[in-house]
């Protein structure tokens, strides 16, 4: 399931967390790490369980725990072996494939080998991001430029040229490991139009989707990662004019006087995946 867009809540929340399924977030994050304060931790672990746990709770949408860097441990504890269910979990400042590997066994020691969610969002992890996406338990990368421009003394710009190598960086390692790569959270909540502009912008990197911060950014991030009409109608032609190409056994063909090769025909199957994901591709379409 594409993750376009990646809606964190506060675990100690928990009218916001019951809530955030109907934002239409393709991944809804409950958050233990940097929404929670320090002295309310204990109360976010045992709120984000009883949701978890609650019967009645049950999202159409990926659901994931972004667990603490340091007491992970604890976390674990209170939320896997209270029998809370989630689908994955995100992995605050990942600096090491050892790091991703030692939670993946914690995971494994809780009877919860869910994908891991790895955050590269300092400069260890940068350096480190090929490593963390080929780890094992890596699902998908996710880069964070706030906290790296922190850890760099780095100044934020409109522009991002500050953390313009890191983001770059990131997605590159994410498709060599052929894993998700999640952009950047966009903090000024109420400036739809820069978030569109810079959705847009990481769709062209190569990310998968986008971090999002409030309710209000679902939608936008959503239909920035949807294909438009005419991308779909191209994507339509390319998947058909494979398909015939195989039936004949021709390994070459074109489509709009273009020649296709396997990378246009990834990018196809990919703009079909997302336009399922969107209720934009009829199922027809294959025939």
């Amino acid at each position: 399931m594409p993750r376009r867009s990646v809606m964190f809540s506060p675990g100690d929340r928990p009218e916001l967390m019951r809530k955030a399924p109907a934002t239409g977030a393709d991944t809804i994050v409950f958050d233990l790490e940097d929404a929670v304060a320090p002295g309310r931790k204990a109360e976010a672990r045992t709120a984000v369980r009883d949701v978890l746990s609650d019967p009645d709770f049950d999202p159409d949408a990926e659901v994931c725990v972004r667990v603490t860097g340091t007491e992970t441990y604890r976390d674990l504890e209170v939320i896997a072996d209270g029998g809370a269910d989630f689908d994955a979990v995100m992995f605050p400042k990942a600096e090491s494939a050892d790091a991703v590997e030692h939670l993946g066994d914690q995971l494994r020691e809780h009877d919860r080998p869910v994908p891991v969610i790895a955050l590269i969002e300092t400069a260890r992890g940068v350096l480190g991001a090929e490593a963390i996406a080929d780890a094992r338990p890596t699902d998908a990368v996710a880069f964070g430029a706030e906290d790296l421009s922190a850890d760099l003394g780095a100044t934020r710009t409109d522009e991002g040229t500050e953390v313009l190598y890191a983001r770059e960086k990131t997605v590159a390692a994410a498709a060599a490991a052929d894993v998700d790569a999640i952009d950047t959270v966009y903090t000024d909540f109420g400036d739809e139009t820069g978030l569109a502009e810079e959705t847009r912008f990481a769709a062209t990197l190569g990310y998968d989707g986008k971090m999002a911060i409030h309710p209000s950014q679902v939608s936008v991030i959503n239909e920035a990662f949807t294909p438009d009409g005419d991308k779909i109608a191209w994507a339509v032609r390319v998947l058909a004019a494979r398909d015939a190409a195989a039936a004949e056994d021709r390994g070459v063909f074109e489509v709009d006087g273009e020649m296709i090769d396997a990378p246009l025909i990834a990018q196809a199957e990919r703009v079909r995946e997302y336009a399922r994901l969107a209720g934009e591709w009829d199922d027809q379409q294959d025939e």
